[in-house]
């Protein structure tokens, strides 16, 4: 589980907007970029070629 300290201040790596906590999937999402950076040990993956897309 991520650390509430570190998700307050995270933010998009493309768009520098707010970031959606998905805990069942640990996943990071942008849903302005419809972007979603995966968690790994703890830690987020935020480089924008890791990204996945989604479509809403």
């Amino acid at each position: 589980m991520i650390d509430q300290e570190l998700l307050d201040i995270l933010a998009c790596p493309l768009c520098r907007g707010s970031l959606e906590y998905d805990k069942k999937n640990e996943k990071l999402i942008c849903h302005a970029c419809k972007l979603r950076f995966r968690i790994e040990d703890d830690i987020p993956v935020m480089l924008l070629d890791e990204a996945e897309k989604f479509a809403e």
